[in-house]
């Protein structure tokens, strides 16, 4: 269950009448427990309770205890289960009293506490979401209105479309958001005082439609036309004297067709519940995101997850300029001209995001901004005075119509609220209507759309103009900004996009830009786009931008492609925070692995790299430049080599099958293959790829070289098999594939024999283990493409991959998936630098391997992953790689490095050495 549909079942359960016994279990129900789980403790199979009241406890193991009791018993009840030696014993996360009129519950986790009159526990239904295995984070627990006002809103959008079906089509979708972004507006302006009676607008509509709800539609049509007649005009105008008492709104909400979709009895009754919520509440901040998705049907599975939190945001907005701005403040103490300097300075700041969204950056950075100069006219004495901060600065492009409607809906909302918390409800009711009928976001796609059109540099002359705020042509002209001359900072969280999930499309957006500077555009991804067309924004005016983006454009070959281009217009990295989390509310859905970087082409000498610790903690280093792997050090480019830069060995692939499963056995399938079938042991060899090589899976292979042909052709059993490979390989749409229908003996590229010794590396492994998963294999090992592999090498190279300065050189280079090491032969390994090696650094390497070998064979049968738990490392392996760590960096500067800064920084300083003398 999503937030929700918790939500809405939370608050069915809290208007239905209290039953005692029944309760535990239908809130239990409420938040998606399954129905086993529920069978099994009605019967007490699964109840570990001790509670011995009336009606007894609901104790599930590793979740909560609940009880209901006698009227005025709620407080003595919830201390007697905190105090229950079952809590304890059965790790409850919640204790929950209840006597159907008074509800009490603790987190006993987090501290939280609930005590309020039972039909309002509903409205904290964000502190027990554990309970459904959503990671509850500050945010949700702060924003309860929201998911509620968003799940009514789906339940009437929904309802609507029932009767509506046409308004669901792609012709009328826009019709039917720009319907529901009216209706946000009427339900916020009657809550706020900006229609002069609380109840206005759900009043009128219950008041003046058919208790069937059949004129709805024409009621709420009249209620909209009139708030796009002016005052003065009102006369010849036809309204109704009931729909005369709406104001004159303007700026194009209520502007071009009033038609509304028809209602039903219910979904009548559902507009008037949504009429019924505190919309003083709302939360422009993350409002838009979770109202976006009741329009996509793609997003609506798992509404209430889609918000990007005020933190992460801030990730990006304060080193982009409120630092600064706020440094500035504090600098400036009460000194009245310092004062004035910095709010010219903040009226005049546009921030621009080109792929806005909901507005979630635009409006934050408004409010944020509306913060600073609030405590300016503080300290001037000026509380009352008026914003000189106009909306016109916050630009913002976003493809999608309803999100861009949505967009300009938060802002008005975030202007609204800004000026009732800074200056009073009355100074912001008596200028907040009509509204302004300019637009400053644009609907289209950013990537074929012309910034520097939209958000026009310093002193342009171009201008942009438009008569309807919310409906928006592509072909719009432009708008001047109210306080020419200031400073413009891009920013933003863009769509990603690896390559091979790219539309057509998206690849011909990414073409337009890039086509013409680099012959490798294709592998980009998507956000890509947006950091080249930043930094050609750059070239025309003095800009910061920073973006959201996935890790893999500061990793493997993704870095020379976009980086080599940003830095020919003159951008360096301003500013960046590495990999963390950028998470949602699913605890299935962790998010997805983000890095932020600021780019400008007017730096300081200082840059700041930010590096997030631990959830939540961050910590930041000023430093003197940060490459595009987000290592303080120079610019440098690791470029894919084919061959070893230092003496090392050559690695090579695996073996890829390519053979429909047909040449892979199981260990069961090859005994039987041996015992029942007479296939000689030769023909069948241990096989490994990156998973049985870590979790230790035993699989077989088919291994029949061409010398061994005729023999293999006299076994049924195996002709049967090649004949099956033949008939996948000929069916294969690849060419390629086609022509190795020809020996379907084989696997489809074969790079060893078969009776080498191997040194096996792991090409996917996870980040959390100290060292990469590496190995020995027994000779007659075949391992698959799924690894890497020295073949016949000396063993001191295995010293080299097992150690933690090519742990941090991989992790550094190569792409990562989400946080995973995907290892690179020749970008990860022919580019590690490696000192010249003597003989004796050759000795006391291949004895170090030796050690870890040894130490690995002392807790066999334990596979990689059980010995590489860096919870329970054994200690002699973990000596033995301390061992080989010590080694090999006395061999690169004669003593331990002091942490992996100080490896990259070395490492990286011996490639631009190497590189530079190879290319001289």
């Amino acid at each position: 269950m999503n937030p929700v549909e918790i939500e809405q079942a939370i608050s069915d359960l809290a208007e239905a009448p209290f039953d005692a016994i029944e309760f535990p279990y239908a809130f239990l129900e409420a938040f998606g427990r399954k129905e086993t789980e529920i069978k099994k403790l009605r019967k007490g199979d699964s109840n570990k309770s001790d509670f011995s009241g009336p009606w007894g406890g609901v104790l599930q193991r590793n979740n909560i205890h609940i009880a209901t009791c006698a009227l005025g018993e709620v407080s003595r009840t919830l201390a007697a289960l905190k105090a229950s030696p079952a809590t304890t014993k059965h790790k409850a996360k919640f204790i929950l009293a209840t006597d159907g009129q008074e509800f009490e519950a603790e987190d006993l986790i987090g501290g939280d506490t609930v005590a309020c009159a039972y039909k309002d526990f509903a409205d904290s239904f964000g502190v027990f979401l554990p309970l459904a295995g959503i990671s509850t984070v500050k945010q949700i627990k702060e924003s309860a209105f929201d998911i509620k006002a968003t799940g009514r809103l789906n339940r009437l959008y929904m309802e609507l479309l029932k009767d509506n079906p046409e308004w669901g089509k792609s012709e009328r979708r826009h019709d039917m958001n720009h319907f529901m972004a009216r209706l946000i507006f009427c339900f916020f302006a009657e809550d706020t005082d900006i229609f002069t009676t609380s109840d206005l607008f759900t009043g009128t509509i219950d008041r003046m439609s058919n208790r069937d709800g059949t004129n709805t539609h024409e009621v709420i049509s009249e209620i909209f036309r009139a708030m796009n007649v002016a005052i003065k005009d009102r006369d010849g105008s036809n309204l109704p004297r009931w729909a005369d008492a709406f104001p004159y709104v303007n700026g194009g909400l209520f502007s071009g067709s009033t038609e509304v979709p028809h209602f039903s009895k219910i979904a009548q009754r559902y507009l008037s519940h949504i009429g019924g919520l505190d919309w003083t509440k709302i939360n422009p901040d993350i409002f838009g995101s979770m109202i976006q998705a009741v329009a996509d049907e793609d997003e609506r599975s798992v509404l209430g997850m889609h918000y990007t939190s005020v933190p992460n945001i801030l990730k990006v907005l304060n080193p982009l300029f409120l630092d600064d701005l706020n440094a500035v403040l504090e600098e400036a103490g009460d000194n009245s001209r310092k004062l004035l300097n910095l709010r010219n300075r903040i009226a005049k700041i546009r921030v621009f995001d080109p792929a806005c969204g909901s507005g979630n950056f635009i409006v934050i950075a408004y409010k944020q901004l509306r913060a600073i100069e609030a405590e300016i006219n503080r300290r001037r004495g000026e509380a009352d005075r008026k914003t000189d901060i106009p909306l016109t600065n916050f630009r913002g492009i976003e493809i999608r119509d309803f999100s861009a409607e949505i967009a300009r809906l938060a802002l008005i909302i975030a202007e609204y609220q800004c000026d009732v918390k800074h200056r009073g409800q009355k100074e912001a009711l008596a200028e907040f209507l009509p509204l302004d009928s300019q637009n400053w976001i644009t609907c289209g796609n950013a990537l074929r759309l012309d910034w520097l059109s939209i958000c026009p540099p310093t002193g342009s002359s171009v201008k942009f103009q438009s008569e309807d705020l919310f409906q928006t042509p592509l072909d719009q002209a432009q708008i001047d900004f109210e306080n020419a001359g200031g400073e413009t900072y891009i920013c933003g969280n863009p769509p990603y996009l690896g390559s091979q999930w790219q539309s057509a499309e998206q690849k011909e957006d990414l073409g337009r830009i890039f086509a013409g500077r680099t012959k490798n555009w294709k592998s980009l991804d998507y956000v890509a786009g947006w950091f080249m067309k930043a930094a050609d924004y750059g070239l025309h005016t003095p800009t910061v931008s920073a973006l959201v983006s996935t890790n893999s454009i500061c990793q493997g070959r993704q870095v020379e492609t976009l980086w080599s281009l940003i830095y020919d217009t003159g951008h360096e990295i301003a500013f960046a925070h590495d990999s963390f989390k950028w998470a949602n509310l699913a605890s299935h859905n962790a998010g997805v692995t983000v890095v932020i970087v600021g780019i400008s082409n007017s730096l300081s000498t200082s840059r700041r790299l930010f590096t997030e610790v631990a959830e939540g903690d961050t910590t930041m280093r000023e430093v003197s430049n940060i490459n595009p792997y987000l290592i303080a050090g120079s610019n440098v480019l690791v470029k894919t080599a084919t061959k070893p830069l230092s003496k090392q060995n050559e690695m090579s692939f695996g073996n890829m099958p390519n053979e429909g499963g047909h040449l892979l056995l199981s260990s069961a399938e090859a005994v039987q293959a041996i015992e029942q079938y007479e296939v000689p042991a030769k023909f069948i060899k241990p096989f490994l790829g990156s998973q049985e090589f870590i979790r230790g899976i035993e699989r077989r292979c088919v291994w029949v070289t061409d010398d061994d042909l005729d023999e293999a052709n006299r076994i049924t059993w195996l002709t049967d098999r090649f004949a099956a490979v033949r008939q996948q390989r000929e069916n294969s749409d690849r060419a390629t594939t086609k022509t190795l229908a020809s020996s379907p003996h084989r696997f489809g590229e074969v790079r060893q024999t078969g009776k080498e010794r191997v040194i096996a590396v792991a090409a996917i492994s996870s980040e959390n283990r100290e060292y990469l998963p590496c190995g020995l294999l027994a000779p007659g090992t075949v391992i698959s493409n799924k690894c890497y592999a020295l073949y016949d090498a000396p063993l001191w190279n295995m010293a080299l991959i097992a150690s933690r300065l090519h742990w941090v050189w991989i992790g550094t280079v190569c792409v990562r998936l989400e946080m995973r090491f995907s290892y690179s032969n020749t970008l990860g390994w022919n580019t590690f630098p490696v000192p010249k090696l003597t003989e004796k650094n050759r000795e006391d390497l291949t004895r170090c391997a030796e050690d870890i070998l040894l130490a690995r064979e002392a807790h066999f049968p334990a596979t990689i992953a059980d010995l590489y738990d860096p919870k329970s490392m054994p200690a002699n392996l973990r000596a033995a790689h301390d061992r080989n760590d010590e080694t090999l960096e006395r061999i690169y500067i004669g003593r331990r490095f002091k942490n992996d800064t100080e490896r990259l920084e070395k490492l990286f300083d011996m490639y631009i050495k190497m590189t530079t003398k190879v290319n001289a």
